[in-house]
């Protein structure tokens, strides 16, 4: 075995980490097929599968800036763990409420805004603790790629477990086992060692700060562009997935586990894509990589959209899931590896924001534009838009590459003329 693509799992902290993330987000994988599901049985209806993703999301386009400027102020170990318990509770409301028969649409909206508020100051939190996990930062790009791929493994078992259990059991079970899988994680976070965080008391306002992340990234071209064609593909793009529910029901004439079978095969391509990236040898540009698989994700995508052969059909939508988990994981790689410490929390914001966040708006509109033009249309009118939106930034990344070449020979030549005294000496 190649040990060197598993090496940030000799830090302790990382291993705890791990372990707890990767039980819990098998349950939180497991509710969000359960919600769906639910929501679709409830409605039959296209547009209410978008407003319940637009309800649970678009808390996270509003507030993640105000939560990575909290991080930056306070203890990232710390605000993760109460964001954690957090959402333990909201799990265990939701499972109560459907459990006892006491729900409708309107509760199951309402509990989504309640997640979508948490999850704006839990993933900046999580995303800028990575940096305390690994002791050496040379491994934090092999953690990143590490944690996507415990994500998509989660994102492969959670539907599996999900179908069986919405099979044989109903829906309050799926959401009883999420609230039981935030124990792990809660547990880890319980017996981590995180070493003090080294950085100056930030007494600014946070609203001064935020204008200050975004002052920062209008002078760094690559974080900027990547952000960007992250935000165009959140919103074009990503939001297919809502309409899984359609396609197992109406377009492949199934049932939860044809649905099942489509949420399992898309987790299988991600975790691909994250092995891809683990995998990876340093020195290869992301800026190419993000660029090649947004596109691989787009026509992935129209292809899955055209065909009624379901065989087929799995096989383009674990391609298009391929590219997405690669984007995604290039993207915060070249983020983490290129942004200054004391600016960490709130450029991750408006990268969660971009990621995150302009999804449930696109999620909202597809759902209505497929309320009337169907879902095969408007999925396959998503991958174009993505692949025009690739194209578009080509100019960007190739741009913002030379400049980090030079920034990169800048550095060399001012850490050359610092060594010329003790030289001579």
């Amino acid at each position: 075995m190649n040990l060197t693509a598993v090496r940030a799992l000799k830090y302790p902290n990382f291993r705890l980490y791990f372990s707890g993330q990767a039980i819990s987000l098998i349950g939180t994988w497991m509710q969000r097929m359960a919600v769906s599901w639910l929501v679709f049985k409830l409605t039959h209806s296209e547009f209410m599968l978008g407003l319940v993703v637009f309800a649970g999301q678009i808390p996270i386009m509003l507030l993640s800036p105000y939560g990575g400027a909290l991080t930056d102020r306070h203890s990232r170990y710390k605000v993760l763990l109460f964001t954690q318990i957090s959402s333990m509770l909201q799990a265990g409301l939701l499972a109560a409420v459907v459990l006892t028969g006491h729900y409708d649409v309107t509760i199951i909206i309402i509990l989504s805004v309640v997640l979508g508020i948490i999850n704006a100051f839990d993933t900046p939190a999580r995303q800028s603790l990575m940096i305390n996990l690994v002791d050496d930062k040379k491994d934090l790009p092999n953690a990143i790629a590490l944690n996507s791929s415990m994500v998509t493994l989660a994102r492969l078992l959670g539907p599996v477990a999900a179908g069986i259990i919405l099979s044989n059991f109903g829906e309050g079970v799926c959401f009883a086992a999420n609230f039981i899988s935030f124990v792990a994680v809660i547990a880890s976070l319980l017996l981590m060692k995180i070493q003090p965080e080294q950085r100056k008391p930030n007494k600014q306002d946070i609203w001064e700060g935020l204008r200050d992340g975004y002052g920062y990234l209008q002078k760094n071209a690559g974080i900027r562009s990547v952000i960007l064609l992250m935000a165009c593909t959140s919103f074009f793009v990503m939001p297919y997935s809502t309409l899984l529910p359609v396609f197992a029901t109406d377009i492949f004439h199934g049932n939860v586990t044809t649905f099942s079978w489509l949420n399992s095969i898309s987790g299988l391509g991600a975790l691909g894509g994250a092995v891809y990236m683990a995998t990876l040898k340093p020195g290869k540009s992301l800026l190419k990589i993000i660029a090649y698989c947004s596109a691989q994700f787009s026509l992935s995508l129209i292809l899955f959209a055209l065909t009624g052969f379901f065989p087929l059909a799995l096989c383009f939508i674990m391609a298009a899931e391929f590219g997405m988990l690669s984007q995604i994981a290039a993207s915060n790689t070249y983020i983490q590896t290129h942004v200054d410490e004391n600016m960490r929390g709130r450029v991750i914001s408006y990268y969660v924001m971009a990621f995150q966040g302009m999804s449930p708006i696109g999620s909202l509109l597809i759902g209505f534009l497929a309320h009337y033009f169907g879902a095969s249309l408007i999925v396959c009118a998503e991958g174009v838009a993505g692949v025009i939106a690739v194209i578009c930034f080509i100019p960007y990344f190739k741009k913002a590459g030379t400049e980090n070449l030079h920034g990169l020979r800048e550095k060399i030549l001012r850490s050359s003329t610092k060594l010329k005294p003790s030289e001579n000496a």
